[in-house]
């Protein structure tokens, strides 16, 4: 513990801000050549590269002072002021916008180490702390230079700590990334037998009015494969409704936080009396879970027992299966946000998802269907389940590390 001291973040440390407005313009950035990050792509650790602007080599070089290295971090410098993504050897040689912040450590500070102490939530809070602006918070150089102390163990400990945690990370990046893969598999088989009808090309067809469809299947509506199930929030006047550990309730918010495509339970659950004093209906698993407004569109299959909030028209599987549901209504997510109404948000009926055209192919072939997904995925909710262990241990070993309570 002797070995820990603590310093200004400007004295292991140099804090750039983006190019001002004036360095550059709209009419600067082109659809392809050298990326340039902004708030909007600081992810969890790494960077989203969807949208991502792209300058041209001339300005690259022009701003060169606003170039990212690997292990440099970037900060939001406005709004969500304790947001921040690594670098890596991916993203060496991009630049980062005039809303962002760019720290880059001495060479005798571990860099990796370093972001996961921005990740602690006391750094976190402690940044949101000293931000400026009432509206709208922001931090600069100064702010983050000066009033920001780092308490640092010996290069050796920052080393062995940031090797235990981004290995975690590393596993939880490896494990998204075979399941994306294995989602793009899925959505392409459905498309192939669904939508391109491509197993199926050398059969008869016949005309419908969604158009030419093999002989044997027919166009019917959604609730003629699936039940059609809303649900409802218990008063929040009752404290006693809700619980930590009783019936799984989820809102559309649960899944803003998570993103998950196999979801077990919301972040509160509700009691046996607050399940009694609603509409809302518990669905098996395999439920397909749809958000209906406050977005439209979001989508996840129940692991178990659940009920939502009125914020869903979920569809419980009856002639068809989970998996052709749940790409089913990934296809028509454009229709029912088109047709949906709502002056303050827009919002999907139950008579409106109901009611929803759907081609239904015979009943062998869906039954085909579902014990193909079904191995896709198994995986990716065995991948998902461990991914969230991972996680849960990294964040538990986070503050115990970054504090020297666990020696390393």
């Amino acid at each position: 513990m002797s070995e820990w001291k603590e310093v200004k973040l400007g004295g292991i440390a140099n804090v750039q801000t983006g190019p001002f407005g004036s360095q550059l313009h709209n009419e600067d950035y082109k659809v392809t050549g050298i990326p340039i990050v902004t708030v909007e792509h600081l992810g969890n650790k790494r960077f989203t590269k969807q949208n991502l602007p792209f300058v041209s080599d001339e300005d690259c070089i022009r701003l060169g002072k606003y170039s990212m290295h690997t292990g440099d971090i970037i900060f939001s410098r406005v709004g969500a002021v304790d947001r921040c993504s690594y670098v890596t050897s991916e993203e060496n040689g991009w630049l980062f916008s005039g809303r962002c912040l760019r720290v880059r450590c001495n060479e005798d500070i571990n860099s990796e180490w370093l972001y996961y102490f921005f990740c602690l939530d006391s750094t976190k809070q402690n940044i949101r702390s000293i931000a400026v602006g009432a509206t709208m918070p922001s931090i600069n150089t100064n702010i983050l230079s000066n009033d920001v102390i780092v308490r640092i163990p010996c290069i050796e400990s920052q080393r062995r700590i940031a090797a235990i945690l981004s290995s975690l990370d590393a596993k939880i990046e490896n494990n998204n990334k075979v399941n994306a893969k294995l989602e793009e598999i899925a959505q392409n088989l459905f498309k192939e037998w669904f939508v391109d009808f491509g197993p199926f090309k050398d059969g008869k067809f016949v005309d419908s009015e969604l158009g030419p469809i093999p002989e044997g299947w027919r166009v019917g509506t959604l609730s003629d494969i699936g039940s059609i199930v809303g649900g409802s929030t218990p008063s929040k006047s009752h404290p006693e409704y809700y619980t930590s550990e009783g019936i799984a309730w989820l809102t559309p918010k649960d899944l803003s936080n998570t993103g998950v495509k196999f979801t077990s339970k919301g972040e509160i659950d509700i009691t046996e009396a607050g399940y009694n004093s609603t509409s809302t209906k518990l669905m098996p698993k395999g439920s397909v879970l749809f958000s209906s407004r406050a977005p439209i569109g979001y989508l996840t299959i129940a692991k178990n027992e659940i009920c939502t909030n009125q914020g869903f028209k979920s569809v419980v599987p009856t002639f068809a299966g989970t998996g052709f549901i749940y790409y089913l209504l990934k296809q028509l997510t454009p229709e029912i946000e088109n047709r949906a109404v709502g002056t303050t948000f827009k919002e999907a009926s139950g008579s409106l998802m109901s009611s929803l055209n759907v081609i239904i192919p015979d009943k062998k072939v869906l039954d085909r269907f579902e014990i193909l997904i079904k191995s896709l995925f198994d995986k990716q909710e065995l991948l998902e389940t461990e991914s969230f262990k991972l996680s849960t241990l990294r964040d538990t070993l986070l503050p115990k590390l970054m504090s020297g309570e666990i020696e390393v």
